[in-house]
């Protein structure tokens, strides 16, 4: 059985307001489209899909979608974290 969709109207946290952004940055450069993000979210295993958050299954699904087309690589991107 699903959960109840929560309707009532919530604060973004500021990782959310920074996915939006990147997401939003990505677009206008012609990076990454919207049917992309769609994509890669659907893509997601349904365990992880259930587990992760709204705002963290964009990421999730516009780090894969970067790594795929070559834009940033495995290492890159593990190394930025490590870093962080």
């Amino acid at each position: 059985m699903c959960d109840a969709v929560d309707t009532e109207p919530h604060a973004l946290t500021e990782f959310d307001k920074e996915v939006d952004a990147i997401r939003q940055i990505l677009g206008m450069k012609g990076v990454m489209t919207v049917d992309e993000l769609r994509r890669g979210i659907e893509a997601i295993p349904e365990a992880d899909y259930l587990r992760l958050s709204y705002y963290r299954r964009w990421i999730r699904s516009i780090t894969a979608t970067l790594i795929r087309k070559g834009v940033i690589s495995e290492d890159e991107l593990r190394a930025a974290l490590e870093a962080s």
